[in-house]
């Protein structure tokens, strides 16, 4: 497929780096109106750079937006309509109309949108696939320290729209209830939220993200009605604890622990791999334009109702 990267900055670089790779991939070009990143990204990808994205309509079978999100909804649908396929970066648009218009558009064209929620291709969120059962309670903490980079958008779409993906993804029930506080430290944005999501089947979620802290954590924890389930997203651990089959001692049940590493892998590389073949084969995108409209939506009622406890 003849491929194009719009957006050449700390994560557009990495897009180009795997399309140029990849063999079912021929890299087109890469379009950003800084001259400086366009050209560096370019070259060390060896294609041609743009100025303009509007150069390469037509001319790809698919593309990577990764540009900031307001410009989102404006690139993607150009793109849809002269029929190439589509991987928007998270949160794929600004609103939730805009949203739905990207997955109209998509429809249209008869062309694939995959949302770009990456933790999806976690070699530790896929092995936890098969031991899922129906989740009592879930939480989440999503801690890193500050980067001017992301800070067009607040917290919950910058960081915590991640794991607001999986927890959806996982719970698979209609939110019925937000409780959510936040406040901005450094940025004109809310840089540390948490948010208490409660599901029509009975489950709760809570949800931390910080862009504030000293230390990096990416964590996921579950509780289920036979066990609890810890996933460190950053380490790739996944560790299920359970009720053993025997007593101990002090007559207290024995637990089974089973607590297993893998390997880091290349989950934009997988991301890439899915999208492209996804494209190819016409069929559903690993995480479809509907799976980002859900997470937007969701995002966008906790940002609503930080800023009303905020007043």
């Amino acid at each position: 497929m003849r491929t194009a990267v719009i957006g050449a900055g700390y994560l557009g670089r990495f897009h180009a780096q795997k399309y140029a790779r990849l063999p079912n991939s021929t890299l087109i070009g890469v379009a950003d109106p800084n001259e400086a990143a366009r050209n560096a990204v370019a070259a060390e990808s060896g294609v041609a750079a743009y100025a303009d994205y509007r150069e390469l309509l037509g001319r790809v079978d698919a593309v990577s937006v990764v540009t900031p999100t307001p410009t989102h909804q404006e690139i993607a649908a150009a793109f849809l309509d002269a029929g190439a396929h589509v991987l928007v970066e998270k949160p794929m648009t600004v609103t939730v109309a805009e949203g739905e218009s990207l997955i109209a558009a998509a429809k249209r064209a008869g062309r694939i949108l995959q949302v770009g929620h990456l933790e999806r291709f976690n070699a530790a969120m896929r092995a936890l696939a098969p031991i899922l059962a129906v989740p009592r309670f879930i939480e989440s903490a999503r801690l890193a320290p500050f980067k001017n980079r992301g800070t067009d958008v607040d917290v919950v779409l910058d960081l915590m729209i991640h794991d607001i993906d999986l927890i959806l993804s996982i719970v698979r029930s209609p939110v019925v209830s937000v409780d959510a506080i936040g406040t901005s430290v450094f940025s004109g944005e809310v840089d540390i939220a948490n948010a208490r999501l409660r599901f029509a089947n009975g489950c709760v979620a809570n949800a931390t993200a910080s862009r504030v802290s000293l230390k990096t954590e990416r964590k996921l924890r579950l509780f289920q009605d036979d066990s609890y389930v810890s996933v460190d997203l950053q380490q790739k651990v996944l560790t299920v604890i359970r009720k053993g089959a025997g007593q101990g001692a002090d007559g207290m049940p024995q637990v089974a622990i089973d607590e297993t590493t893998y390997e880091q892998g290349d989950a934009l590389r997988d991301e890439i791999e899915a999208f492209l073949a996804a494209a190819a084969a016409g069929t559903p995108p690993a995480v479809s334009g509907e799976d980002g409209l859900l997470a937007l939506r969701t995002a966008i009622a906790i940002t609503d109702q930080v800023a009303r406890t905020g007043r």
